[in-house]
């Protein structure tokens, strides 16, 4: 199991290709239950996997780029 320490600038350096909701909370600062919501209407990407719904990596900080 990964660890929940994790922020933006460490979701960058990271080469998986996925997250999942919990590092996507612990970056962001908010509950898990805030990125099931924002999951679930659209705001955040995601994937569902079997039974896992894990967060593309590159399209969740693509929503903190500054250059879009």
């Amino acid at each position: 199991m990964r660890t929940a320490t994790v922020d933006v600038d460490t979701l960058r350096d990271s080469r998986s290709l996925v997250i999942t909701r919990n590092e996507a909370a612990a970056a962001l600062g908010v509950d898990p239950r805030t990125v099931t919501a924002s999951i679930e209407n659209g705001t955040i990407p995601s994937v569902k996997l079997g039974r896992r719904v894990v967060i593309p990596r590159e399209k969740f900080l693509k929503l903190f780029d500054p250059n879009d």
